[in-house]
């Protein structure tokens, strides 16, 4: 019996050995395995918008074993970053550019992951028209942006004037952003712009992005109050002892029902209070912007009271 015992303990320590040593091989493994290629396509459809050239990109990333690649796509106009987009889990993004007038040579650059590639789609060439009535561009430089939660980011976004000389007066251009995760925010200094008649430079803007930490502990936010437990704890034990007590004597039962009211009271004005539950329990505890590729929409948009006049730019987004 002692002989089985020795030699099931002996297979034991063989077998948590060779767990021990072939998990870090197999971590090695996996972070040392080559990344797979990719490829990039881009599909372009332009049309026109109140006088001007708006495209539709729609672009697909596949790996070589067929799955789709996660991570950022970067569209390029003529060489010039133009704009940037997060990959859904099917590996495609579609997104909205704005075109200024004249010929463009389109082409989305992967920029890979962990175990896929980069590549670069084949150029697609389309040509936009312009209109006569004012309007403006905007873009963002860089067009993706890559942070840790906590940290804070600094992108440009330039509003260009177009056909600024049929102006009778100045356009406001109200500048905004919207498909951040939670726990990030984004501002603009300014916020509002002033495109004055016949303007033709571009006006670049500031705009931060500020992501959220995780803040905290548990134990250093959630706090006891001696003083409050001086009070409810021989309320409670009174309390009780008068239930006990009214089987007894018939005219503790009134007693005990004022008691019961009384200490309800003393707990709706104490520990069941926000004011209380804040001061004593301090406020709750912030989580950190969760980690994600997002597609971060920053609008421009300008109205003479008729019509409204809105212009988009993509900046893609990762949270670490």
């Amino acid at each position: 019996m002692t002989g089985f015992l020795r030699r099931g303990l002996r297979l034991q320590l063989v077998a948590a050995l060779s767990i021990a040593l072939a998990v870090p091989a197999l971590a090695l493994a996996a972070e040392n395995a080559p990344r797979l290629p990719t490829q990039t396509a881009l599909a372009v459809h332009s049309f026109n918008q109140n006088g001007h050239t708006r495209a539709t990109l729609n672009v697909t990333v596949t790996g070589e074993d067929g799955r789709p690649a996660t991570g950022v796509v970067v569209i390029s106009d003529s060489g010039t970053q133009a704009a940037g987009a997060a990959l859904d889990t099917t590996g495609k993004a579609t997104l909205v550019v704005s075109l200024p007038e004249g010929d463009h040579s389109l082409t989305a650059a992967y920029t890979g992951d962990a175990t896929h590639l980069e590549s670069t789609s084949d150029a697609a060439g389309t040509q936009a028209t312009g209109g006569t009535t004012p309007n403006f561009g905007i873009t963002v430089s860089p067009v993706s942006l890559s942070l840790t939660p906590g940290q804070t980011g600094t992108v440009t976004a330039s509003v260009t004037p177009e056909n600024s000389a049929a102006l009778t007066s100045p356009m406001f251009v109200t500048l905004s952003c919207s498909g951040l995760p939670d726990q990030a925010s984004c501002t603009f200094t300014p916020e509002n712009i002033e495109i004055l008649p016949g303007a033709t430079a571009a006006i670049p803007i500031p705009m931060v992005v500020v992501t959220q930490a995780a803040g905290g502990t548990a134990a250093s936010l959630r706090r006891s109050n001696p003083v409050a437990w001086a009070f409810l704890l021989p309320g409670a034990l009174a309390l009780g002892g008068l239930a006990w007590s009214a089987r007894r004597r018939p005219w503790l039962n009134r007693l005990a029902l004022l008691a019961l009211v009384a200490f309800v009271t003393l707990l709706g004005t104490t520990a069941c209070a926000p004011r209380y539950d804040y001061y004593n329990h301090g406020p709750p505890i912030p989580p950190a912007t969760p980690a994600g590729n997002y597609n971060v929409i920053v609008t421009a948009q300008s109205s003479n009271g008729v019509t409204a006049i809105t212009n988009n730019a993509n900046l893609a987004l990762t949270v670490q």
